[in-house]
């Protein structure tokens, strides 16, 4: 009979091995980027950016001198349960950064744009120029 060796593994407390293969592990991506609604009508494109528990203090929108809009969120936070009488197993930090450039369309009033964070989105306004009456008239031949 052939003994092969057991490894106990709690899932709240993981292994340096675990922690190893994780990292090294090729093909594997951790970083995700928030999900983007765009909507369109008459007035106005609207950007919609998931950005959970977001304040509005971390998020940047600005319009580059290439004419890109540029959305930055960046967020760090650190969770702690700690016991003054005793140390600490785990300690999570937790560090979010995102930035995007897009390309705007050529209908937009640039100096208009707007944004704002409210319940974990973020809304970039993006108002259209308002389109010309169509005009026709007989021009007279000199």
């Amino acid at each position: 009979m052939i003994m092969l060796p057991v490894m106990f593994k709690n899932s709240w407390f993981p292994t340096v091995f675990d922690d190893l293969m994780n990292d090294f592990t090729p093909n594997t991506c951790k970083t995700t980027a928030p999900a983007v609604n765009v909507r369109e009508d008459e007035k106005a494109y609207t950007m919609e950016v998931a950005a959970p528990g977001i304040k509005k203090e971390y998020c940047r929108v600005n319009l580059t001198e290439d004419g890109y809009l540029s959305i930055a969120i960046e967020n760090k936070m650190e969770h702690k349960e700690e016991d003054k009488k005793q140390h600490y197993l785990r300690r999570e930090f937790s560090y979010t950064n995102y930035q995007q450039n897009y390309t705007l369309p050529e209908d937009v009033v640039k100096d208009k744009i707007s944004a704002r964070v409210e319940n974990g989105i973020l809304t970039v306004t993006l108002p259209k120029q308002e389109k010309e009456a169509k005009v026709s008239k007989s021009i007279e031949v000199s």
